[in-house]
């Protein structure tokens, strides 16, 4: 008997941790720490724009300092709506789009190969964010998101149930 009760423990153990999902949750904590560290990054630039729009790579013909406040404005703006989980799936597009130039920038500027990618070599960063971005993209901004519950407004005001909000 006692000896059913010492491997019951484990077994309600594994099933408690394994068993149950916070995917939401997950998503929310996924939203704000990406939009924190992309808000940061925006954030530094604007106390450095100064000798960064010397330095700062002109990106379709637009100049270095046209380029660095659009990706400061891209930056801070798309941060705020990722994090609040509003118009989400439309917020990643421009930074993802952003952090696929500037990988592009980093591994043709780099002197290595990009197969040679090490770990201190700066591309992994816009190639982390771009691993997020197309993660968030796929899976939506969850439940504890502007994004639903607007759309359970919109489905409640034209008598929808909220199955159909399930089924997309």
């Amino acid at each position: 008997m006692n000896r059913k009760k010492v491997l019951a423990l484990p077994k309600k153990i594994y099933v408690t941790t394994t068993g149950y999902s916070y995917t939401h949750l997950g998503r929310l904590f996924l939203r704000l720490f990406v939009g924190i560290m992309l808000m940061q990054f925006g954030i530094r630039q604007i106390g450095q724009a100064d000798m960064l729009a010397e330095t700062f790579p002109s990106v379709l013909a637009l100049g270095s300092d046209v380029s660095l406040w659009t990706m400061v404005c891209i930056e801070i703006g798309c941060s705020v709506f990722i994090m609040a989980g509003f118009l989400t799936r439309i917020m990643l597009l421009p930074p993802f789009i952003a952090m696929c130039i500037a990988a592009y920038h980093l591994l043709h500027v780099a002197p290595k190969a990009p197969y040679l990618l090490s770990w201190e070599q700066p591309a992994y960063l816009p190639i982390m964010f771009l691993g997020i971005f197309f993660f968030l993209m796929l899976v939506g901004p969850g439940k504890i998101s502007i994004d639903y519950f607007l759309s359970l407004h919109m489905l409640h005001s034209s008598d929808h149930s909220e199955d159909e909000l399930e089924e997309v």
